[in-house]
């Protein structure tokens, strides 16, 4: 099991076409299980919703609620491949946050 981080940015629709679609610009595939194993204990707050079997977006508005939610697993994380998956996921969290029309996918097994 294991969480993938995707950084998507909407694109405008072809001519003639109606949908919009999502362009991936960063995404993050090296601390997955990690990552799965330092959220798993998480019960409160924007991180309780990811599931790590299914995909879930996060808006920049609910990136910019996580950061705070990410931090405090930082200080209590006692794995260092735990903490770097975390830091990780904080990055992302961050440019979410500071890319406009952006949404953070984690993609689950």
């Amino acid at each position: 099991m294991g969480i993938e981080l995707e950084l998507r940015v909407r694109q405008a629709a072809a001519r003639g076409k109606g949908r919009r679609r999502e362009a991936v610009v960063r995404a993050s595939h090296e601390h997955g299980e990690m990552l799965a194993l330092a959220l798993e204990g998480v019960t409160g707050g924007r991180l309780a919703q990811v599931d790590p079997y299914r995909d879930t977006r996060f808006t920049d508005q609910d990136a910019q609620a996580a950061l705070p939610e990410v931090a405090a697993l930082v200080r209590e994380c006692a794995s260092p491949f735990q903490e770097a998956a975390l830091l990780d996921l904080a990055e992302m969290l961050e440019a979410c946050v500071a890319t406009p029309g952006s949404c953070l996918w984690f993609i689950g097994d």
